[in-house]
């Protein structure tokens, strides 16, 4: 398990094990089991509003990104795996990549509109796990939030899950070059968000939906003392209602 992999076959191989089998559980829980308590003690982790997540069934959480540390700290939040996306550069060692994919990760060719992504979100997502997506796209630190992609919009609207608003802070002050250091970590989860499911849903749509999603991820911000836009991000789309017949509406 050393060595590099083939980009188009490791792919594809990262791909169906997420859609298939999904995490390798003794990795995932021995994994868990020193890494929460870690946080806990280390980074002084607080898990703001637990009571919002949904205990079962497919969901869908949509945070902000400041750190690599992100997704294990967001996945303390809920007592069971929770899948995510990872730049593909991350998979290009065989046994990173064995590790990640054993952790709930699956890799997103960023800025191509990445079916291969969708289309494992979506069976991940089908079979009643939930799925993790940085809306920002890449990380964003410090300061305030970036500005969300549309790609949340359109898995949201696809399949029907519930979107639950989280955000994250203090991740991006713990780690110096090699070395993690001690850094109060906070973490808030919003109540969720359903909207009715659209298949093949337009790019307009899928913006104005992530349009509507993204307010919750700042709200949560906001409340763990994170920076205000200096001013509000413009909408994805034209700012006009989004029309009934197309069938959208916050929960």
């Amino acid at each position: 398990m050393t060595g590099k992999l083939d980009p188009a076959q490791g792919q594809d191989t990262l791909h169906a094990r997420s859609r298939g089998r999904g995490v390798n559980p003794y990795v995932y829980w021995i994994a868990r089991a020193f890494l929460q308590p870690f946080f806990l003690v280390y980074f002084r982790m607080s898990r703001l509003g637990r009571e919002h997540v949904p205990e079962s069934g497919g969901v869908i959480f949509c945070s902000n990104h400041r750190s690599f540390l992100d997704p294990f700290v967001i996945a303390t939040i809920t007592r069971r795996p929770m899948y995510y996306v990872a730049k593909q550069e991350l998979f290009e060692h065989r046994l990173v990549a064995w590790i990640l994919s054993s952790l709930g990760a699956f890799p997103v060719r960023r800025g191509t509109g990445d079916h291969d992504m969708l289309t494992t979100a979506k069976a991940i997502l089908a079979r009643g796990d939930s799925v993790l997506i940085f809306a920002e796209g890449t990380r964003v630190r410090p300061g305030a939030l970036g500005r969300p992609r549309r790609g949340v919009g359109r898995l949201v609207l696809e399949t029907g899950a519930p979107v639950v608003p989280v955000a994250v802070s203090g991740t991006e002050a713990v780690r110096r070059g090699w070395r993690v250091r001690p850094h109060k970590v906070r973490i808030r989860a919003g109540s969720p968000m359903a909207f009715p499911r659209v298949e093949n849903a337009s790019p307009q749509l899928a913006a104005a939906v992530t349009d509507m999603v993204w307010p919750g991820v700042m709200e949560q911000w906001e409340q763990l003392g994170g920076p205000p836009p200096l001013r509000r991000p413009a909408p994805l789309t034209a700012p006009r209602p989004v029309p009934e017949r197309e069938g959208v509406r916050a929960a």
